[in-house]
């Protein structure tokens, strides 16, 4: 059955055709997202929900959700929709950050000579029938210095475009290299020294918990006398209020601002306030933007519901289109090794570590991690999956590590997952062989060779003799037919583990005869996904 997806608001006509041509199930309700009771009514019959701003997926929407896999939010901004209560439900959100990155840089931009030049208030007193030239005495932008605060996707760009105006640019972006500053023209600085140093300042940061009110009353009074600030990334990351009195005082000369604490921005402190430009969140609205983040979200969705790929995902790790066939054998040797562990580990796991050895360290390994994650909860937590699994070993406060390192070994690369617990540690080692199939090629730091079935029994013992012949005639005695059977061991008469692939699950009745044996510790029955 072709995958279903909801468009609940505005998305252009070829963008639902896009949808259509990628062997998706689009329903086109554009007037939907107004409608909150209809939508929670109707949701449940979807795995894609393609949003602008108007809908807001709640927790109360996504827990009526029950098929959703992906939310895609054609624009950058996903604070309409719950991202913490659509992990833990294991559903992807998406957005489109890039594209309107230009049209939102060209607009900050606009904002800047707006402000330097007094532009809106000059045109609304000369079409008063006035002509109040020496009232709007304004300031030149060559040869000044612009502070960029967030130098990513917009950023960077805005960076550009005022090197290209002959400015001379400060970033302070705590992600910035000094090779990516250097290559970008621009001289990253801390945020005291771009305070003090700015004639102009424009932020271009996410609205988080270490950003919000990153201009307040105490930054605004380390900041240059005279400076004229620019906000056209998202509203909270100035203190409207601080700035406003900054500005009655003098000390700031001018702001230009298309984000707001509140919006709709019916009111703000910065309203009627001499040399400050307002406009209503207008950084998307072109029409080369909205067509542009509409197709993207799309093409985007589409290739996570068809193909499998992952991007501009907020809660998972991106897998594009071309690496996600040649990832999916590794995911399920990662969602393998981690249903293993699970399986066979009764007490509550403190650490965790997933190292990545010769060709898997060069793997998309956030989402190889993410795989092992899930198959480590699943056998307790039954509908987690990539999306959810991290932000449950997050909640239980697991201290979780990755490694990589070079080829070490016979094998041109291989994950091994270690777990430690209260009173012991566990270790297992997995590699894909040619034919795509995973297999598992360490337990216990003891080595084997064994094929991965759906039904498995994994017994660990002392190393004596006989013991194959008595797990083989137990299990024939039961009916269970043995597919594939490996052993291993740590030395003679020392610790020794056998791994069996059987037809199919094996009654508890049967593990307890074989655990009636005094030299076996344990008889544990597994069960993958391997399909």
């Amino acid at each position: 059955m072709a995958p279903r997806v909801l468009v609940s608001d505005e998305l252009s006509e070829t963008a639902v055709q896009i949808f259509r041509d990628r062997g998706v199930e689009v329903d086109f309700q554009p007037k939907l997202g107004k409608d909150k009771d209809k939508l929670a009514e109707i949701i449940g019959n979807y795995d894609g929900l393609a949003i602008r701003s108007a809908t807001k997926a709640t927790e109360k929407l996504i827990a009526a959700a029950t098929n959703l896999k992906v939310i895609g939010r054609a624009g950058i901004g996903v604070d309409n929709v719950d991202i913490p209560a659509a992990s833990r439900r294991g559903i992807i959100v998406m957005n489109t950050p890039f594209g309107n990155s230009i049209t939102t840089a060209e607009h900050a931009i606009a904002l800047l000579f707006a402000v330097a030049r007094q532009l809106p208030a000059a045109d609304t007193s000369t079409q008063a029938g006035k002509w109040e030239k020496s009232r709007f005495m304004g300031v030149e932008i060559t040869g000044k210095t612009l502070g960029v605060i967030g130098a990513g996707n917009i950023g960077s760009i805005v960076c550009s475009r005022a090197i290209g105006l002959k400015m001379h640019v400060l970033a302070y972006d705590p992600f910035l290299s000094k090779e990516r500053a250097e290559e970008m023209g621009v001289t990253k600085v801390e945020l005291d020294e771009l305070l003090a140093q700015a004639d102009f300042i424009t932020l271009h940061v996410p609205l988080t918990d270490k950003t919000r009110s990153i201009l307040n009353a105490e930054a605004l009074a380390k900041t240059k006398p005279g400076v004229r600030i620019v906000n056209c990334a998202r509203g909270g990351l100035v203190d409207e209020k601080a700035l406003a009195e900054a500005i009655k005082s003098g000390h700031v000369a001018g702001a230009g601002f298309d984000v707001f604490e509140v919006e709709p921005a019916t009111e703000s402190p910065l309203f009627g306030l001499p040399n400050v430009v307002c406009t209503p969140h207008l950084g998307a609205s072109t029409t080369e933007a909205q067509e542009n983040v509409a197709l993207q979200v799309a093409e985007q969705m589409s290739d996570y519901l068809v193909k499998g790929a992952v991007s501009n995902a907020i809660n998972m790790p991106s897998i594009t289109a071309e690496e996600a066939p040649l990832l999916k054998p590794f995911i399920r040797l990662a969602d393998v090794l981690g249903a293993f562990v699970g399986q066979v580990t009764e007490s509550a796991i403190k650490e965790i570590e997933i190292l990545y050895d010769g060709a898997t360290a060069s793997m998309n390994t956030k989402a190889l991690t993410s795989a092992v994650l899930a198959g480590l909860i699943r056998p307790q937590v039954a509908d987690v999956n990539m999306v959810s699994a991290p932000i449950m070993i997050k909640e239980k406060g697991v201290i979780l590590s990755e490694v990589k390192r070079d080829k070490t070994g016979v094998f041109d690369g291989y994950i091994k997952l270690t777990v430690k617990t209260a009173n012991q540690t566990r270790s297992v080692a997995g590699t894909v062989f040619s034919d795509g199939k995973p297999r598992f090629i360490q337990i216990k730091g003891i080595n084997l060779d064994a094929d991965v079935g759906s039904h498995m029994v994994y017994i660990t013992n002392t190393d004596v003799p006989g013991m194959i012949g008595f797990i083989g005639t137990t299990l024939g005695n039961a009916g269970v037919n043995i597919a594939n059977f490996q052993l291993g061991r740590e030395k003679e008469a020392g610790d020794a583990i056998a791994l069996l692939y059987v037809d199919g699950p094996v009654s508890e009745d049967v593990l307890d005869k074989l655990r009636a044996n005094a030299a076996i510790r344990q008889a544990k029955p597994l069960v993958f996904n391997v399909d």
